[in-house]
Parts: structure tokens; sequence; C-alpha cells
């Protein structure tokens, strides 16, 4: 399937390669191999633990307020594998497969309890910093886009957000800019129809967030997010448009084959939007329970046992592997000592004197009791 099949299309119809019963579309054969394939499904079993854990360690006090992906695993996995090591990823807060397939488990988990550490081991895989003001990292990945050009790299920028971005500024003046600009760069929007409370109808009057693009002439697709293997070829399609434009897929709109692509991957979350969130009070548990009929797990799994790549032995020891991943990356990122200290560096160009006062108040404190002092009530 070539990448004007999969780009040039309706805004309303979804890209859709895997049916729920596990059967691939007629004339589709997957261009990944057996056993990229099998480890794409490794990858979404891994984040599906990993969040089942980060849930757990929330409620238990261990780490901060976290937002679940479960349901999600098909849209990240398939916009992470769709990307070269060297390429760049930009993502808003729920998209852990992009820091878990890169490998940053351990360290990405180590944000989650407030280390900065974990922020430096996401830079070391080409993957920006966690970003939690909505939208916000459009505009960065619009720059970055353009600054791979004028560098003349052949590196490509993905974006990912959530439908609840699209009401954001910043996301409208960054497709913007990589618009005009003609930027190497894939925006994501993650349509999880839900932004916290707000169902997708009420973000906006479009009939889809993929026609949007067209104001900002490029293309916009919608893909079935459940559906690992159509999120990744069409994003590979897209990433292939960002690195060399087929003239094939010149846009009307602006006479040229672009750079950038919106793709809106139709998926949805289980969970709550966050720990910190009740969904039972918006929402209807009969949806979600219709959404996980359509489970990317369940869906990937059957077709691997259909095609005979995959069985309960080897099942088995992917399930194994990824609790020992897990379970080691949950005892890495405790083992990190934090410096209390660090609560003071980079806040202030010039440091008031208020804070001056609480940071020399901490010094003395360390410096007659010791650190054991701050975990009681001094």
């Amino acid at each position: 399937m070539d990448a004007a099949a999969l780009l040039d299309r309706p805004y309303d119809d979804p890209v859709s390669l895997l049916s729920p019963d596990g059967e691939l579309a007629d004339g589709y054969e997957p261009s990944l191999s057996d056993a990229e394939l099998v480890t794409l499904y490794a990858d979404m079993r891994l984040y599906r633990r990993f969040d089942e854990r980060a849930v757990s360690l929330q409620r238990q006090g261990r780490i901060g307020t976290y937002p679940p992906l479960a349901g999600q695993e098909a849209a990240q996995v398939g916009t992470t594998y769709a990307f070269a090591p060297e390429d760049w990823m930009l993502y808003q807060y729920r998209e852990h497969g992009a820091a878990l397939s890169r490998g940053v488990v351990g360290g990405y988990l180590q944000y989650w309890m407030g280390h900065e550490a974990g922020n430096e081991a996401l830079a070391d895989a080409n993957v920006f910093p966690l970003n939690i003001s909505i939208g916000s990292q459009v505009p960065h990945a619009a720059g970055l886009g353009m600054a791979i050009d004028y560098e003349d790299d052949d590196a490509v920028v993905c974006c990912q957000f959530g439908d609840g971005a699209t009401s954001e500024g910043d996301v409208h003046e960054g497709m913007n800019f990589a618009g005009v600009f003609d930027a190497p760069v894939v925006f994501v929007c993650n349509n999880n129809q839900w932004a916290i409370s707000v169902p997708r109808e009420q973000q906006t009057a479009s009939a889809t967030i993929s026609q949007k693009a067209e104001a900002y002439g490029f293309r916009g697709i919608q893909v079935d997010g459940m559906d690992p293997l159509a999120v990744y070829e069409t994003t590979v399609a897209a990433a292939n448009q960002a690195r060399e434009p087929d003239a094939a897929l010149a846009d009307e709109t602006v006479g040229r084959a672009t750079k950038p692509t919106l793709i809106e991957t139709l998926t949805y979350r289980y969970g709550a939007h966050t720990t910190a969130d009740d969904p039972t009070a918006y929402r209807d548990e009969a949806e979600v329970e219709a959404w996980k009929e359509r489970d990317p797990i369940d869906r990937m799994e059957t077709f691997l046992r259909a095609t005979d790549r995959l069985d309960d032995e080897r099942i088995e020891a992917i399930e194994e592997r990824v609790e020992t991943t897990v379970a080691e990356a949950i005892a890495e990122a405790e083992a990190v000592d934090a410096d209390p200290a660090s609560m003071f560096a980079y806040v202030h160009e010039e440091q008031p004197q208020r804070v001056a006062t609480q940071q020399a108040e901490l010094e003395g404190l360390r410096e007659r009791h010791g650190d054991d002092a701050l975990t009681r009530d001094e």
C-alpha cells in the first residue's frame, strides 16, 4: 500500500488495516518483519504493565499525579515505531510510549517521582521533556522542524497532543508556522474522545480534527487509533513525506508537495484523565466497555496467533520480560537520592531575599541534624 493510498483520502475515512477480529485489510501486508511485529506487540504489553504499576505507585504515594494511557497503546506504539532514532519526539503527558519504546523506562519513571534526571534521560533518546502546559510543545515542534530545514538535516519531528489541546491557540500557531515554512513535522492528535470531562463534540464544530490541516496548507488524515498497524503505516508515510516530499502528493491548496501532516488517531482512554480524576462523574461505563471490544493489544495478539507468529510460550516469555523490566525500572527510580537543595536551582535569575533565607534555613537544618531531619516535623 503506497503513501498516496494512505494519505490522499477523505478526512472522514479513517485508515484501518487490522480489524478487531485480527483480520488484515484486503491487499495489505505489513511492512514490518515477523520479529518487528512481535516486538511491537511486546512494547504494547510493556506500556500496559508500566501503566498499571504507575497507577498503583501513585495510590501508594510513591509518585505524583499520573495520567493513565491504557487504551491508547496502538496510537503510541505506531507513531514511535515509525520514526528513526535520530528523529525527535515531542509529546504531551499521556504518550508514555514515546519514552518506553526508546528504552527510557527507569529514567522516565524518575520524572514522575519528581527527579529532574528523568528529563535528562529523555534528552539522550531525542525525546523532548514531558510537557504539562497544554499544547505549548506544538510551536516548539514547528521551530525545531524549521531549524532542521535550515541545517539541511535529514531528521523529522513527531509532535503529539490530545483533542483537548486543539482548543489552545498554541496548537494553531504552531501548525500555521509549520505550514508557512514547510517544516518537516508530523503532528499527531490523539483523539481519545474526552478532554478531561469535555467530550470531543464540544471541542470543535469541525466534523473531524484532521480536516483542520487544510487551513494550514498541508494534509490531514484520520486513522483507527486502536489499530497499531494502521497507525504505523500511516505515520511512516507521513514521516517519509516530511523527509522527502512525494510529487504525487502535491497539495492542491498550495500547488506543491508539502512536508507537514496532521494525523488524527481515533482512540480512547479507558481510565481517568489523571489519578486526580473520577471519570464516572461524566461518562457512561457502557461507552468504555464498547471501546474495550476494540482493544489494541487483544487485536494484535489475535492476528499474531492466527498467523503463527505468537503462541502461549512466547507470550509467557514476553510477560516475564515485561514484568522484570518494570520491576527493575521502579527499583532504579526509587534508588535515586534526591538533593533537597535542588528545589532552589534554576528558579530565579536573581534569587529574592526571602528565597535565599529559606535556602539558608534548609542548609542550617541539614548541617545541624542531617538529611534525616527533613523527614520529621521540625
